[in-house]
């Protein structure tokens, strides 16, 4: 047998031994018609409560991703997310880019969020803006977490129609899928931070889906069959990080 052709039947089994262990959760394979609604950088008190409303309405459960920051502001969100049913994860203490962060600073980052999210908090973290290394994802699993992505995402973040997002979202939902959506947008400048085309996108979206899907938290689906997972390796986009920085600085 050549090198080249045994380097090549190595691939598979180190491709998915790698995915085992520095595999990031993007969905589930299951053929149930299952999937989950995730919202991150919340709790918000206008649009938390109405994001929560929608689910109620058409029988869905949702995974909230919060920012411990926000989750000390509004703690009686915290607990009416919880107490509905709905799941909730650390999205860190105040949304910085992990990659970017030293260990010790990730470390005190998610167990600051967790302190603030206590005693509702599961152990399933989003690294904020996705942003992931090697090093940011061990520093979650160092402390015990399963890190949480997606398999769809409609950019809420940024100005789009809430047809455009409706659509997107009935098109492309699967048995299995992660959704990314968002309640708030805690670092970006007010003007992009209107949830509106959001909310008006999930309740046509689901006013429809609901017939064909069942909506769950992320660990009702983690349970619903075997989890998918991937080599999630974002670097942090420094243009938009900055980008960021300046509409906020330019705000009123």
């Amino acid at each position: 047998m050549s090198m080249k052709r045994y380097v090549g039947l190595l691939k598979a089994p180190v491709r998915w031994a790698l995915d085992r262990v520095l595999g990031t959760v993007v969905g589930v394979d299951t053929e149930e018609p299952l999937a989950a609604l995730t919202f991150d950088d919340g709790p918000h008190p206008e649009y938390t409560p109405r994001v929560l409303d929608i689910l109620e309405r058409y029988g869905a459960l949702g995974t909230f991703f919060m920012v411990g920051k926000a989750a000390v502001e509004h703690r009686n969100l915290v607990k009416r997310v919880a107490e509905a049913g709905h799941a909730i994860g650390n999205h860190s203490w105040d949304h910085p880019s992990f990659p970017l962060l030293r260990a010790k600073d990730r470390r005190a980052q998610i167990r600051s969020c967790s302190d603030a999210l206590a005693p509702y908090g599961a152990k399933l973290f989003r690294p904020p803006f996705g942003n992931q290394s090697v090093l940011s994802y061990l520093s979650a699993r160092m402390l015990g977490y399963e890190i949480i992505a997606w398999s769809l995402e409609v950019r809420d973040w940024v100005p789009n129609d809430p047809e455009w997002i409706a659509e997107r979202l009935k098109t492309s939902i699967r048995p299995g899928c992660i959704v990314l959506l968002h309640d708030r947008l805690f670092v970006r400048a007010d003007s992009y931070c209107s949830r509106e085309p959001m909310l008006t996108a999930v309740n046509s979206f689901l006013r429809e889906a609901s017939v064909h899907y069942r909506f769950v938290t992320v660990p009702m689906l983690l349970k619903a069959g075997r989890p998918r997972r991937r080599r999630w390796l974002m670097p942090p986009d420094l243009k938009f990080l900055d980008g960021i920085k300046n509409d906020a600085l330019k705000e009123p």
